[in-house]
């Protein structure tokens, strides 16, 4: 069973892999980047946030502060509109680490219901500070160092990129759930008093994964502000883009490693082909908002918590009929 699985993610790999050359329009190849950028967004959302039960709306603020240090550092070390930007994606992830520290300690040191709005409000104190400070350019926001690429092959460095975030967000977010750090975090998710109980220290595991999910969300920050050449505070400090991933999580299924990647290559390529297709920015909300009802009411653990009950039910359903003839076979000997 291991082995067909990991087949199965060979494929999902290749298919990756190979899909900038199948589809060569740049405007659905960047729909693809930025479809992976929030797919590894919600993913690391989730590795904290679904394993942990601590719902982060606040999120964004670490995806700002992977754009805005992209933007800052970029032209300050007077940098050439070239591929060794992307050497700074890391540094976007650190920058957006090293934030969420202190964050976490103060957020976090409250139960999930009053965490929440903290984040909310953090998240609004990072989106002034951007708007009102002199240095992250204000109002109007940074301009990257251009880069003269090819617009037919303008994305193409950016999606390898992007999926090699994604594929880094999915490789850390299955360690986390496989190791004894993951079964922690699962039991504060359980019951909280408990797991204290037991032994586990319940903080510091708590701000260990708030600082690790914050770390991909800032790369893709970083990503993301390199390869639009411009950034503005109410684009990357946007309270949507929490609502976003976190509907993209509960969508596929919320604490499962499947469900994230799942809802963020539905919803996201969903919502970008809208927005495309359609030129309203608002239309996909709309269509967000009957889609996320329709999960709550009929499936409301996630597409793949519903699927995988069904398979279930459907296996010892089929394991009792073959079973039952033997049994009446005994009884009647």
């Amino acid at each position: 069973m291991l082995q067909k699985k990991n087949l199965w993610w060979v494929l999902a790999l290749v298919i990756a892999l190979l899909l900038p050359h199948i589809i060569t329009n740049p405007a659905y190849r960047q729909i693809a980047v930025i479809t992976l950028i929030f797919t590894a967004c919600t993913t690391s959302w989730n590795m904290f946030s679904g394993y942990s039960g601590y719902v982060a709306l606040g999120s964004a603020a670490f995806y700002g502060t992977g754009a805005y240090t992209m933007g800052l550092v970029s032209n300050h070390l007077h940098m050439m509109g070239t591929g060794d930007m992307f050497w700074l994606v890391p540094l976007g992830g650190l920058a957006a680490l090293l934030v969420a520290i202190p964050v976490g300690l103060i957020a976090l040191r409250v139960r999930r219901h009053t965490f929440v709005v903290i984040t909310i409000a953090i998240f609004f104190v990072f989106q002034l500070a951007a708007i009102n400070f002199n240095f992250t350019g204000g109002t109007g926001g940074l301009t990257l160092p251009y880069i003269p690429w090819q617009i037919q092959n303008y994305h193409l460095p950016f999606y390898y990129v992007a999926l090699a975030i994604l594929v880094f967000a999915i490789a850390l977010s299955a360690g986390v759930r496989r190791s004894r750090f993951g079964l922690q975090l699962l039991a504060i998710r359980d019951d909280e008093d408990r797991a204290l109980g037991l032994g586990v220290k319940v903080f510091p595991v708590k701000l260990t994964g708030f600082a690790m999910s914050a770390f991909t969300i800032g790369m893709g920050g970083a990503l993301y502000a390199m390869m639009q050449g411009q950034i503005y505070p109410q684009f990357v400090f946007d309270p949507i883009f929490d609502i976003t991933i976190a509907l993209m999580a509960f969508f596929g299924g919320f604490g499962t490693l499947l469900g994230p990647i799942l809802g963020g290559l539905v919803l996201e390529s969903s919502q970008q082909y809208l927005t495309v297709t359609f030129s309203n920015g608002s239309l996909y909300l709309i269509l967000f908002g009957v889609l996320f009802l329709l999960v709550i009411l009929f499936m409301p653990q996630g597409i793949v918590v519903f699927i995988r009950d069904r398979m279930e039910k459907r296996r010892d359903r089929l394991e009792a009929d073959k079973s039952e003839p033997a049994v009446l076979q005994g009884a009647s000997s």
